[in-house]
């Protein structure tokens, strides 16, 4: 029997990456990366404006083609492999990377009139230019529509649709009125394989439309228009512009069409799943079901679990959403995350040490012979702000208890605790809302390549932390949607939970608590939480009296 194959798309924020598998085995036979050519390292951004961050679609449908003939091509090493037997595509993107498009669905980036005009680009996901319309959609719901709050955590993002869609009309209305409708990057694409982005006959997903636009269908999908009309008239207008309906990774989107294969040496007439975000995709791929935290850790983190809806697990303060079908269909899926993790780590080397990779190894090896509390130091991990559980992008990092004897090594070390100190803040408060986290599988390249990272992570969190056996698990997730989409009957799969079964796995490698560790973490932790709350949450008073003492007791007991 011929084997059968999924292909995972995976447009990530500097590159897109085309991998296929073996829907039986999980095997990942082929894959190629394809590095956006324009900006930097993908990457459109403003001199005048730190928050800008765009890029070019030309990158995305240069990649596609690019990146899927090449994966073909590497595939065909593989004894009796034929294009023919790939039956499914699945695609996942950054978001929320909304762009501005016509009547037909094509970008206004494509039109001679907007080509250099970085408004009329895609709006990246870590484009924060529209802080001060997020703060006022913020303000606005709580006042008017408090339940479309509740599901996003309290706080809606500057990473957020509504809030660059507005953003752009705020400072450039000429590309808002040229604009028909606002396409989000997961969507976008399966329309172009499929051969039809007209706004109103594209399958949105409900990653995006639930975790970045307020969908629910609780009150009808997306926000109504009155709401958006409190924002401003027009967007009240744009609501008939924009979709009702919004669906899971499940569903179909479509059937390739001829110059969608024409362009990637694929026949014709493949099924392609709905779009969704490469976090969500990679959680998938790693293995999430009730129960199972996955960690995907890197530059930043992302954190997704899914709850069963009869847990009433549909609100958790300071998350970035709780979405039915987002993850798994008939399961909530959570997203939490931090702003900067790796992105920390490369500051301090890069920017304060003057730096490179191998300055990271170093200090990662002399890190790595200190105790836990030895350093004498305490951070706080919001050198970008925080996403979870404050969602306040205002907010900066803190270093406490330097001495004129503090090594870079303590301060590298220090970093590291930071961020598993706010990793453990997001768990504890999925814990608080009933959400179990009975077990943690992490993914990235942090998780492959730093054990001393990891062991960190796991003598602060108390919990044995697994890791993917895919490096890919992005790309793996998209495919196992492709194997979903193309159903049994071709060779795939009825439901997502059968094709991970197949498809995902763990490594032997596990990084298990160090219980004296975790004791002193713990005391740590108690620390961190008085300058989290101190810092973070407003009115909140607390005598920081002891904190440096009780560093320099710690530190003392660490050395003995």
């Amino acid at each position: 029997m011929a084997s059968k194959y999924a292909l995972g798309l995976d447009f990530g924020t500097n590159s897109v990456r085309a991998l296929i598998v073996d829907v039986r085995t999980g095997e990942e036979v082929a894959t190629y990366v394809h590095d956006y050519q324009r900006g930097d390292q993908g990457i459109l951004t403003d001199p005048g404006n730190p928050h800008v961050a765009r890029q070019s679609p030309h990158d995305y449908l240069e990649g596609l083609a690019e990146s899927v003939t090449a994966a073909l091509t590497a595939a065909a090493n593989i004894e009796g492999f034929r294009p023919e037997d790939v039956i499914g595509i699945g695609v996942d993107t950054t978001g929320s990377t909304p762009i501005p498009v016509d009547a037909q669905g094509t970008p206004l980036a494509f039109q001679p009139e907007f080509e250099d005009n970085l408004n009329a680009q895609a709006w990246l996901w870590k484009d924060h230019s529209g802080l001060a319309e997020a703060e006022k959609i913020t303000d606005l719901a709580a006042e008017h529509r408090p339940q479309y709050l509740s599901k996003i955590g309290g706080t809606y993002s500057s990473e957020w649709f509504f809030s660059k869609v507005w953003h752009c009309l705020n400072v450039d209305p000429r590309v808002f009125e040229a604009a028909s409708s606002w396409v989000e990057l997961c969507d976008y694409i399966p329309g172009v394989l499929v051969g039809d982005t007209k706004p109103e006959h594209l399958k949105r997903g409900v990653c995006a439309a639930g975790h970045k636009a307020l969908y629910c269908e609780e009150w009808g999908g997306l926000p109504d228009e009155e709401f958006l009309s409190l924002l401003d008239p027009q967007l009240g207008k744009l609501r008939a512009r924009l979709y009702e309906k919004a669906y899971p990774s499940s569903e179909q989107a479509g059937l390739l069409c001829q110059e969608g294969a024409d362009k990637t040496g694929l026949p014709a007439g493949i099924p392609v799943a709905v779009g969704a975000f490469d976090a969500h995709h990679g959680a998938v791929g790693a293995g999430v079901t009730v129960g199972t935290l996955i960690k995907i850790i890197g530059t930043s983190s992302c954190d997704i679990t899914v709850a069963q809806k009869e847990t009433g697990a549909s609100e958790v303060p300071g998350v970035c959403g709780i979405v039915e079908g987002s993850v798994l269909p008939d399961c909530y899926g959570i997203e939490a995350g931090q702003s900067a993790v790796g992105d920390i780590l490369n500051w301090f080397v890069t920017y304060v040490c003057g730096g490179d990779a191998q300055l990271h190894e170093e200090l990662t090896a002399k890190a790595a012979t200190l105790r836990p509390g030895q350093s004498g130091l305490l951070a706080l991990d919001w050198n970008n702000g925080n996403r979870t559980v404050l969602v306040d992008a205002r907010l900066t990092g803190l270093l406490l208890g330097q001495t004129l004897h503090t090594t870079r090594a303590e301060i590298y070390r220090a970093l590291i605790e930071a961020t598993a100190f706010g990793a453990l803040t997001i768990q504890n408060r999925l814990q608080e809302y009933g959400v179990p986290t009975e077990r943690i599988i992490a993914c990235g390249g942090i998780a492959e390549k730093n054990t001393m990272f990891m062991q960190i992570y796991a003598d602060v969190l108390g919990t044995t932390i697994e890791v993917s056996r895919s490096s890919q698990t992005c790309a793996l997730g998209a495919a196992i949607f492709g194997a979903v989409a193309a159903g049994k009957a071709a060779g795939g799969y009825d439901t997502v939970e059968e094709a991970q079964a197949a498809m995902t796995g763990v490594k032997g490698l596990r990084y298990v608590p160090d219980q004296e560790a975790h004791a002193v973490y713990h005391r740590l932790y108690l620390l961190y939480k008085q300058l989290h709350d101190s810092f973070g949450v407003q009115g909140h008073q607390e005598e920081l009296y002891g904190v440096m003492k009780t560093l320099l007791d710690l530190k003392a007991e660490a050395s003995s």
